[in-house]
């Protein structure tokens, strides 16, 4: 076999030879080629060698082997046996490194070496299967292809419906003919040629799926669901139809004939996929609202005209106009014009935002009052929406580590029950029918009596039942349906989990760590107290004014926090002459004819002026955390200024509800400790790390996790990178719009700590949705199959019927989803607290885009 791969980061001969000395010590390696201009790498070997030993190796040596991703659509994948075939055969296609097949969303992740993996033929090896596999579409394109898609599925059962359940109804009263008239004009001998000519159509009608699907999987030697219901419905049919034609063919004979068992069984399964297919895709709907959001007008000015033009046509750059109650069609920057724009379908706060020159603009938003001028920054697939809906997707597709458990089970599901199934059947034939059955025997919830019936078909019908009733289906769709859900809910919140394993991690959290500026504070610095000296004669007006006054010509961010409240104030801000600044101490100059001095105490006892009482005052201030400046007027203190990095005002209920959900809190500042313990008791936190440099914030994280907790970080995605990525799970808050260039495993849109409550509550709603998921399908399993097997019969003389194990099947898998939705409604208990509607409801909003349409949105 022949295969190139591109490697990154030679740059000379000595690296050839290295690179082609290290693949021929390859066992099974014949030549090697190595081109260090191109980077190309020809490998000419035999099995078992692989490309991944030779990617394992170049790497090894510290080269790069470029790797490339493909995103499919796959359809037809019905339970986890689906799931672990296709993974399992794109694996063997060369140069596929890893493979991901999520079922709730029907898409594949293939990642394989670049120039070797070809597109074709893991398409070809997935359509060999049965199932039609496609490339991922974008956006919309995809949105609507799904729906073709679930439609087309729902269309196809729905037609099978009705094919096989009219049949099956006549079936059933000619089985049950000793309770009724037919006896009288028609012979039992005639009543299976009749049968067995109504159950044809309804085994190679609506059947027929099932024996194809199987067919397809078992020449690549591989199972799934398929060829249980086609090992159950083919053997009743096959004996029932033995028994009708050779009656005596030792079988059972004319009295064990199951047409019933095979019309019913078929019926009940076509119904079980027409109900998978009906709610599996509504555990997806928090996509189909994201891309709803997406204007598709766009009004723009071209040669010096307004157009109206596609919003996925808009340039970077361009000028969009947006008059009220449109929505905006992409992400820019205002150039002129006043208004308020709904944001809560992007950042889940109901309050509009104001909007005016220089202020950013998100697409999808929804502009209320007045009309703006906006320069285009971010279009297409740069948009923040186009970025979340990215993130969303990406958390859907993947798979948490709680779904080994389901992955491993499929794999050996399918022949495991055969297997169980054959024992069933030779357990009850040479042991069991002998030693209980009894004339008195009938069905689960029916009345036919079961007296006549062989030790042949009464065992047969036992291993039917087993084969029927076994169901992976529910499964594999524990985990991959309530990942999705929960990625999609806590997208409506402003919540982008990563991955379905940040999920999963999310929920085993015991401690979270905040970054204290920025993310338990507002990161601006502001005034917080204006203390009066008895004796200074000036009013808190005048004293801020004084204290601005000599700050205005300061660089320093304190000095901004006292001009900034000031102006906040009304104050009029007098001018200042002969200014002077002392560094570290304070500054000083003149107005309104007075001498002023504003700084620290040491700066004014080295001028002569001090005040016993504002000593003592500034004493509780900096106890407190905050930055007191004093403030001299002609030679005398006349108050104190306090600066300080202000709480947000979430924080202390944020804290208080982690204490609440018995969460340990932990706060980690480069301030000094007496700063950082005021903070820390404002809100409430248990622990403090003081005075820890930006590059030592990671170590202090894994000391935390060398204790044995499970560990949170809570900070900027960039300053704090290397924490976020300590953490067991890593939170970037406050993000705004760029979440793509964000590092941590959840993405916080908004800078409330609030959000940190939500997505720890989302993710602990999704994995106990996971675990009950998980719970009912092994323990319907784990109940359902002993008693298709017939452990109660000697104490009942009932068994379960194919028929009915088909039923009680259908509703296992069906009720996973039904369970998996009952997450759209979970609310976090602090959202829309202080809100009106915001991202704990989903309020709409109607916009008229360009004056051409009128689009719905809904929050999300």
């Amino acid at each position: 076999m022949n295969i190139a791969i591109t490697v990154h980061g030679m740059s000379c001969a000595a690296c050839e030879a290295k690179v082609r000395r290290a693949l021929e010590a390859v066992p099974g390696v014949l030549e090697v080629s190595v081109n260090v201009t191109t980077g190309r790498v020809a490998v000419t070997y035999d099995p078992p060698a692989t490309p991944a030993q030779f990617a394992e190796t170049v790497s090894s040596l510290g080269y790069e082997v470029e790797d490339r991703e493909l995103s499919l659509s796959v359809e037809g994948m019905s339970c986890a046996a689906c799931v672990a075939k296709v993974e399992s055969t794109v694996k063997s296609v060369p140069g596929v490194v890893d493979v991901a097949v999520n079922l709730g969303t029907g898409t594949a992740r293939v990642r394989g070496y670049a120039g070797v993996m070809q597109k074709r033929e893991v398409i070809e090896a997935i359509s060999a299967l049965g199932y039609v596999a496609s490339e991922k579409l974008e956006g919309q394109a995809q949105l609507d292809r799904e729906q073709e898609i679930r439609a087309a599925e729902l269309q196809r059962q729905r037609r099978n419906m009705w094919m096989a359940w009219p049949l099956a109804a006549v079936i059933m009263f000619l089985t049950f003919q000793g309770l009724w008239i037919i006896p009288r004009f028609m012979p039992r001998t005639a009543t299976n040629w009749v049968l067995m000519a109504l159950t044809i159509p309804i085994v190679f009608g609506p059947g027929r799926q099932f024996f194809v699907h199987s067919w397809r999987g078992l020449r690549r030697g591989l199972t799934d669901m398929n060829l249980l219901y086609a090992t159950g419905i083919g053997a009743a049919f096959i004996i029932a139809s033995i028994n009708t034609i050779f009656p005596n063919a030792g079988f059972g004979g004319k009295e064990a004939t199951f047409f019933e068992s095979a019309a019913l069984l078929t019926s009940f399964i076509i119904l079980g996929r027409y109900l998978e297919a009906l709610t599996r895709g509504r555990t997806s709907e928090s996509i189909r609202k994201l891309m709803k959001l997406q204007p598709k007008v766009a009004r723009v000015i071209r040669g010096g005209v307004e157009t109206d033009i596609p919003s996925d046509e808009v340039e970077v750059g361009e000028i969009v106009i947006i008059r009220p109650g449109e929505s905006i069609p992409v992400d820019g920057v205002v150039l002129d014009g006043h208004s308020s724009v709904d944001e809560s379908m992007i950042t889940g706060e109901s309050i509009p935002v104001e909007k005016t020159a220089g202020v950013k603009v998100i697409g999808g938003t929804v502009n209320r009052t007045g009309a703006l001028r906006f320069e285009a920054t971010q279009v297409g697939k740069d948009t923040a929406l186009s970025q979340i809906i990215r993130l969303v997707e990406d958390a859907q597709a993947s798979k948490a580590p709680i779904q080994r458990i389901a992955d491993m089970v499929a794999g050996n599901f399918i022949l495991g029950v055969h297997l169980l199934s054959l024992l069933v059947f030779l357990g009850w034939f040479f042991v069991g029918y002998g030693a209980f059955f009894t004339t008195d025997s009938s069905f689960v919830l029916s009345p036919v009596n079961l007296s006549a019936m062989g030790v042949f078909g009464f065992s047969l019908l036992l291993s039917i039942s087993v084969l029927v009733i076994s169901c992976p289906c529910a499964v594999g769709l524990a985990t991959p349906s309530a990942m999705m859900a929960g990625a999609g809910k806590g997208a409506e919140y402003g919540v982008l989990f990563k991955g379905a394993d940040a999920i999963e991690e999310t929920s085993k959290l015991r401690t979270i760590v905040f970054d204290k500026t920025g993310t338990i504070t507002k990161g601006e610095p502001a005034v917080t107290d204006l203390l009066l000296d008895p004796g200074g004669g000036v009013t808190e007006e005048q004293l801020l004014a004084f204290a601005a006054a000599v700050e205005q010509s300061s660089e320093h961010p304190l000095g901004e926090a006292i001009v900034n409240g000031a102006k906040a104030r009304g104050i009029t801000i007098p001018p200042v002459s002969d200014f002077d600044s002392v560094p570290g101490h304070g500054v000083l100059g003149v107005v309104e004819g007075r001498s002023l001095l504003l700084g620290n105490a040491k700066f004014m006892r080295d001028r002569g002026i001090e005040s016993a009482e504002l000593a003592e005052r500034a004493e509780e201030l900096a106890a407190q955390g905050k930055t007191p400046m004093f403030v001299a007027a002609g030679g005398r203190a006349t108050g104190i200024v306090a600066v300080a990095d202000v709480l947000k005002e979430s924080s202390g209920a944020a804290i208080a509800r982690l204490h609440e959900m018995g969460l340990r809190t932990v706060m980690i500042t480069g301030d000094n400790r007496r700063t950082a313990e005021a903070i820390a008791r404002q809100v409430g936190m248990d622990e403090v790390f003081a005075e820890v440099l930006p590059q030592d914030k990671a170590d202090k994280v894994k000391e935390l996790q060398d204790r044995g907790q499970v560990v949170a970080m809570v900070g900027d995605g960039v300053n704090d990178a290397p924490a976020l990525a300590q953490a067991h799970v890593g939170i970037a808050i406050g993000s705004g719009t760029d979440v793509a260039k964000e590092t941590g495993d959840i993405i916080l849109i908004k800078g409330d700590l609030m959000d940190v409550v939500t997505a720890i509550e989302t993710g602990r709603a999704t994995m106990r949705k996971v675990k009950q998921n998980l719970f009912w399908a092994f323990f319907y399993n784990s109940v359902g199959i002993p008693i298709a097997a017939g452990v109660l019969y000697p104490f009942t003389h009932q068994i379960v019927g194919p028929e009915l194990a088909a039923l009680f099947m259908a509703i296992s898998s069906v009720s996973v989803t039904l369970n998996t939705l009952l997450l759209r409604t979970f609310r976090p208990s602090l959202s829309g607290k202080g809100k009106d509607k915001g991202a704990g409801g989903l309020g709409r909003h109607t916009a008229a885009q360009g004056g051409a349409e009128v689009v719905e949105h809904q929050t999300i």
